[in-house]
């Protein structure tokens, strides 16, 4: 298959200025009325080739979530610390989003530069999770608004690009509602500026767009007809439509989606290693014993015809550099290990950074090349690293995702001490001080972390060639450009035992979907017996970290237990009228996110003592009103002839605001300006 490597650069100016026409703008100033551009988007989409450009920057727009480094951060994170998986760990920052509970408000725009965007003092992507989806929602529009007018298609042709951009649009909105609830429903490119929107209701767009995602399901090709990689297929709007199936509570249409996909697509796990093996960078530092899970999770494997697993991925590598973007996983979300907060028994650096033109460099303890530059704007909790990796009671040692022998995992004790001048020298770093108890990590927040390295380390040629470069340049010590992926089968099978959850949770064939995917892992452990809600989401955070949009993923399940009425693995039920309309901090109460997060995170627990010289007294706090993030007030204020609706337990909420309660009345009033 051929990989998708178009310059889309001048694509992008061109769709941008088609934007413009759109009141809803992709800047901090959303719904702010913009000046109509002299520019005519009808002259540049009227051809096959102009909605190829737009579908293009949909598809680069895409893989930018995971990608885009916004000054020491990378915007998935932000998801993540919404969850029981990862908190804020940039401690020099006295504005570390960690007490969510206090700081998260409509006007919050975490940094001292609200209006800038990118700046050191931001701790969170927020603002790019507003502003770029609904970015991403202009570009679908743009080709969902235009095609029609493309006389040189046939009706076949122009439905397949209709259904592409419903899937980007669809994902997007996928993505809004389940961060912000109630939102703006634009579907239209206006021909003058529109200040009087409304909000319309989640339920509302989930509808609209589990309609949308049928007619994708039907009009989109199987990958296997498609000559490029990286575009939406058939496999991926049908696990899009799984997931709004699910959300809709359509459990039985959402399990036959996920069993034609498992059983009739020409999909299957792989279960031995296969394409490119990749050494790790520094075999003699960190050595890999190859296996599959490693092979499964290398750029270089993920888009081959080899793989039989991959749904859609998102080309981010090759040689138009241009095209892609480079994701710092390395220096993000590794532990910040090279300064003198890491001690030895005898007072001494444990870690030095020695380059390979040095007369002291000694291949055995280049952990700077093989492990990366971290600085840990984000961190693991003890859950993640730990206590997930227990199945029927016990510790799963086979797991190969969770395997430090195989080279899969990092442990902190895998590093040695490698500076020569200590007694300590070759010695695994130790928490403690031997001799006296004393704690020789002064920063365990930042410092102390295990790391799934399969999944984190990219490898990056051109600077490993650097020998003589600064820190920055030796090496994969940031990370690099990397295919990902968006939709895997093993997703699939997760989903399938979520369906079957909400249908029957007595039925003895979900614990097969997951062992399916534990098997394939080589764990030691698999589950028998009838399993739990919080069993699935457990596997899930396992296969999928840093794939799946975690803090989504698990409102979209608070939705789903209380739709259904089915219970958490505590045994507590939710119901559709309260479950995302609670506040306080308290340990009961609230959606099953806010359970998972109080169960298994720091959120919630007192605040915690570190020697750090930004916030050396972090308290991480979470509110059950989090459930959903405040509506920004600058949207708020910018549609300054309408109303939008605040969310629940923030400032300027108001529950008689009035909203679109279906998607149809939502979108026949777009074309309405008012006074």
């Amino acid at each position: 298959m051929k990989r998708i490597t178009r310059n889309v650069h001048h694509i992008s100016f061109a769709v941008l200025l088609g934007g413009t026409l759109l009141a809803s703008s992709c800047s901090k100033d959303f719904l702010k009325p913009a000046p109509l551009s002299f520019y005519e988007p009808g002259a540049t989409f009227n051809t096959e080739e102009g909605l190829i450009a737009a579908m293009a920057i949909c598809d680069r727009h895409l893989k930018a979530y995971w990608a885009t480094d916004h000054n020491e951060m990378l915007t998935l994170g932000t998801e993540y610390i919404f969850s029981e998986m990862m908190v804020a760990a940039a401690t020099d920052k006295r504005t570390m989003l960690c007490d969510v509970a206090n700081m998260l408000t409509p006007t919050e725009d975490d940094g001292p530069n609200s209006d800038t965007h990118q700046n050191l003092g931001r701790t969170n992507s927020m603002w790019y999770l507003w502003d770029e989806t609904y970015k991403g929602i202009m570009y679908a529009n743009t080709i969902i608004n235009y095609v029609d007018n493309v006389e040189e298609l046939d009706e076949a042709t122009k439905n397949m690009y209709k259904g592409r951009a419903y899937f980007h649009r669809a994902f997007r909105y996928m993505a809004l509602v389940f961060q912000y609830g109630d939102v703006p429903l634009v579907t239209k490119l206006l021909e003058v500026p529109k200040q009087n929107y409304r909000s319309t209701t989640r339920d509302a767009i989930l509808t609209m767009l589990t309609r949308d995602m049928e007619l994708a399901v039907e009009w989109v090709p199987e990958q296997s007809q498609m000559g490029l990689i990286g575009m939406v297929n058939k496999g991926a709007c049908r696990m899009l439509l799984a997931k709004c199936y699910l959300a809709v509570g359509e459990y039985a249409k959402a399990k036959e989606q996920l069993d034609i996909l498992i059983d009739q697509s020409g999909y299957s796990l792989m279960e031995n290693t296969f394409g490119t093996f990749n050494d790790g960078g520094e075999p003699l530092t960190w050595p890999i014993t190859r296996n599959v899970i490693w092979d499964l999770h290398r750029p270089e494997n993920k888009l081959i015809a080899a793989n039989r697993e991959v749904i859609m991925g998102m080309p981010n590598r090759g040689a138009e550099a241009e095209s892609f973007i480079k994701m710092l996983t390395m220096r993000i979300l590794y532990p910040f290990v090279f300064d003198g907060r890491l001690q030895t028994s005898d007072g001494k650096q444990a870690l030095l950074n020695i380059k390979r033109n040095s007369a002291d460099y000694n291949s055995k303890y280049d952990y700077m090349r093989a492990f990366g530059r971290g600085i840990a704007t984000f961190r693991p909790t003890s859950f993640s690293t730990d206590g997930l990796w227990h199945v029927n009671g016990k510790l799963d040692e086979g797991d190969l995702r969770h395997s430090s022998a195989s080279g899969n995992w990092i442990k902190m004790e895998d590093y040695r001490v490698n500076n020569k001048a200590s007694i300590d020298f070759g010695k695994p770093l130790t928490l403690f001080n031997p001799k006296n108890g004393a704690l020789l990590c002064s920063d365990t927040i930042r410092r102390w972390f295990d790391v799934p390295h399969y999944k984190l380390f990219l490898d990056d040629p051109v600077n490993d060639a650097n020998i003589t470069g600064s820190d920055g340049l030796r090496g994969a010590t940031n990370g690099s450009n990397a295919d990902w992926y968006l939709y895997r089968l093993a997703e699939a099978y997760l989903l399938r035992a979520e369906a079957k959850y909400y249908i029957n949770p007595g039925d003895g064939t979900i614990k097969d979907d997951l062992n399916a995917v534990r098997q394939r892992a080589q764990c030691s452990e698999l589950y028998q017996g009838v399993v739990s809600i919080g069993d699935i989401m457990n596997e899930r955070a396992r296969e999928l970290y840093w794939e799946e949009w975690r803090n989504v993923e698990l409102k979209r399940v608070s939705l789903c237990l209380a739709r259904s009425g089915q219970p958490d693995e505590w045994g507590n039920t939710y119901s559709l009228d309260n479950f995302d309309k609670q506040s306080g901090t308290g340990t009961t109460g609230g959606s099953y996110w806010y359970q998972r997060i109080v169960h298994y995170s720091l959120y919630n627990k007192g605040p915690i003592q570190i020697n750090a010289t930004g916030n050396s007294n972090p308290n991480y706090t979470m509110d059950k009103k989090n459930m959903y993030w405040p509506i920004p007030f600058s949207a708020i204020t910018a549609n300054n002839r309408g109303q939008l609706s605040q969310n629940y337990g923030y400032d300027g909420y108001d529950a008689t605001t009035p909203k679109w309660d279906n998607w149809e009345d939502a979108v026949a009033d777009e074309g309405t300006i008012g006074n």
